[in-house]
């Protein structure tokens, strides 16, 4: 079978019900590579911050990407005062499965990422929930509409064989 150029593929994001974001996309990278660009810290930062975004800049990134451990993303705002987002992994599975909390407000998401074997490729599903609807649409229109360029990167990165 023809490995998949990620570049060319589309994310798919969809609202559900009235709390829930979903996304799926299909990376030409196995599983457990596309896991390791999730869950290690010098992977995660080649790629989470959008290049589109002008004036923030991922200055800092702590995961301890374990059932139980937390993580701490720091953003740089124009060069002035970093902006930290923080939570809990809730469970962990390698290779398969990340659960997340998003504890720095009373609208964080639970956000859950499956890693699943697609054809030698991964299907990932990206899912929050939301506590609220208007906090799910709120974050429509903000940090995940970046999501679809977010994946586009993750994706030049697994091209290069997450080196």
């Amino acid at each position: 079978m023809a490995q998949q150029d990620d570049r060319a593929a589309t994310t798919a994001v969809e609202a559900r019900g009235e709390r829930e974001l979903i996304v799926m996309r299909i990376f030409a990278a196995p599983p457990a590579l596309v896991f390791r660009a999730w869950s290690e810290a010098d992977l995660f930062r080649r790629w989470w911050m959008p290049q589109s975004v002008v004036g923030v800049e991922l200055v800092g990134c702590a995961m301890d990407v374990r059932t139980g451990g937390t993580y701490r993303l720091e953003f740089a705002v124009g060069g002035g005062e970093a902006v930290a987002f923080h939570g809990r992994y809730l469970e962990v599975v390698p290779g398969a499965k990340i659960v997340w909390t998003n504890d720095e407000g009373e609208d964080g998401a639970v956000t859950t990422v499956t890693f699943a074997d697609h054809g030698g490729g991964t299907l990932l599903t990206f899912h929050e929930l939301y506590p609220t609807q208007e906090a799910r649409d709120e974050a429509l229109q903000g940090g995940a509409a970046a999501l679809p360029e977010q994946l586009d990167q993750l994706g030049d990165v697994l091209a290069s064989r997450g080196g």
